[in-house]
C-alpha cells in the first residue's frame, strides 16, 4: 500500500483466493480467533484479523458486495459471482468465527463470571494486543500528523471503553440497531463489538439467546451487524486505499486505547445487579497485581506467551519482526 510515497511493509500472504488446504486451515483459525476475541468485552475480533495477516483482505471482500455483485447474481452468473465477493475466503472464515461463537459462547462467558478466570483471560488477550501495537506500529513512517492520528485513534478508544453499560429494552428494532453499531465497532482493531454490546445494554441478552440457540433475537442483531458491515466496510476499504498510513495509525491506537479495558487486575467501582439478579461492574479501574496470589505467575505466563505468539506469527510471516530479528537471522 501506498500513502503519499510512504509504503507500509507487509509481509502477508495474500489469503483472499485460498487453494490449498494450508490456506484453508489458516483461515479457519483465524475465523476461530477473530470469533473468540469478539466474545469477550474489550477484545476485537479486528484486531485478531489484523494480527493474523488477513485484515486488508476482511474489508475488501465484504466491500465486494455491491452493485456488480447483484447484477452477476440477477444474471445467475453464479461462478463469476463467487470470485467476486472472494467466496472462499469468506467462508473460511465465516466457519471459524462460527465455530468460536456456538463452542466458546457458554465457556467465556462462565470464565468472565470467575474472577480469576477473567485475569488469565484478560492477561493472554492483553499480551496479543500489545504485541500488535508494536508489530504493526513499527511499520508506519511516524511523523507529526501521523502521531496526531494515532494520540485521537487512541483518545477515542479510551472514552469508548470507559463508558458505562446501559440498560435498554430488547425490541427486535433496538437489537436490529445493536447489531449495526456492534459489527462496525468489530471491524475496527481495538475497539470491541462485544463492548459495544454491553455499552447498549443487549450483552447478556445476546449472549444467553446464542447459548441457548434463541433464533428471533440472533436474527435481529445478525440482520443489523449485515447492513452495517457492508456499509461501513465502504469507508473503512476507501480510507485504506487512499490514506493507508494516518488510518493504520488510528487503527493502532484505537489499539492501545483499548488496553486500559483488558488490563487483567482491576478493582471494581461500582456495580448492580444484572435483569437476572447476578452481580455486574458498572465501572473499575487497574490496581497493581497481587505477586503473592496464585493465579499471578500463570497470569505473566499468559501474557508473554501471548506476546511472544503474535511476534512470532509476524516474523514468520514477514521476517523483519523487531523482537525475533534480534535472536533469529
Amino acid at each position: 500500500m501506498n500513502d503519499g510515497g510512504v509504503i507500509v511493509k507487509k509481509g502477508n500472504k495474500d489469503l483472499s483466493d485460498p487453494r490449498s488446504t494450508s490456506d484453508y486451515l489458516r483461515l479457519i483459525l483465524t475465523g476461530f480467533a477473530m470469533g473468540a476475541a469478539d466474545i469477550v468485552p474489550g477484545v476485537s475480533g479486528g484486531t485478531m484479523a489484523f494480527i493474523l495477516g488477513v485484515y486488508v483482505n476482511l474489508v475488501s471482500a465484504i466491500k465486494s458486495f455491491n452493485l456488480d455483485a447483484l447484477r452477476l447474481l440477477s444474471a445467475l452468473r453464479i461462478r463469476e459471482l463467487l470470485d467476486h465477493v472472494s467466496f472462499r475466503f469468506l467462508v473460511a472464515l465465516g466457519v471459524g468465527l462460527l465455530l468460536a461463537v456456538v463452542s466458546l459462547a457458554g465457556f467465556l462467558s462462565g470464565v468472565m463470571d470467575d474472577p480469576e478466570g477473567r485475569v488469565l483471560l484478560f492477561a493472554f488477550f492483553f499480551g496479543l494486543v500489545l504485541a500488535s501495537i508494536l508489530t504493526i506500529g513499527v511499520k508506519v513512517k511516524w511523523d507529526l500528523s501521523a502521531v496526531g492520528i494515532f494520540v485521537a485513534g487512541t483518545l477515542i478508544a479510551f472514552v469508548i471503553v470507559n463508558a458505562v453499560p446501559a440498560e435498554a429494552d430488547h425490541s427486535a428494532p433496538y437489537l436490529f440497531i445493536s447489531g449495526m453499531i456492534a459489527i462496525t465497532a468489530m471491524i475496527l482493531p481495538g475497539i470491541s463489538g462485544s463492548f459495544m454490546l454491553l455499552i447498549l445494554g443487549q450483552y447478556d441478552y445476546v449472549l444467553t439467546a446464542v447459548s441457548e440457540r434463541d433464533l428471533p433475537p440472533v436474527i435481529a442483531v445478525g440482520l443489523g451487524a449485515v447492513l452495517g458491515i457492508i456499509a461501513f466496510s465502504r469507508v473503512l476499504s476507501y480510507l485504506l486505499a487512499h490514506h493507508y498510513r494516518m488510518t493504520v495509525a488510528l487503527l493502532v491506537g484505537f489499539m492501545t486505547g483499548s488496553l486500559w479495558k483488558i488490563y487483567p487486575w482491576r478493582q471494581c467501582l461500582e456495580s448492580d445487579l444484572d435483569r437476572h439478579g447476578d452481580f455486574r461492574c458498572l465501572s473499575d479501574a487497574p490496581v497493581p497485581p497481587e505477586a503473592s496470589s496464585e493465579s499471578f505467575a500463570l497470569a505473566v505466563a499468559l501474557l508473554i506467551g501471548g506476546f511472544l505468539l503474535v511476534n512470532l506469527l509476524d516474523h514468520l510471516q514477514a521476517k523483519d519482526n523487531p523482537v525475533f530479528r534480534i535472536f533469529w537471522k
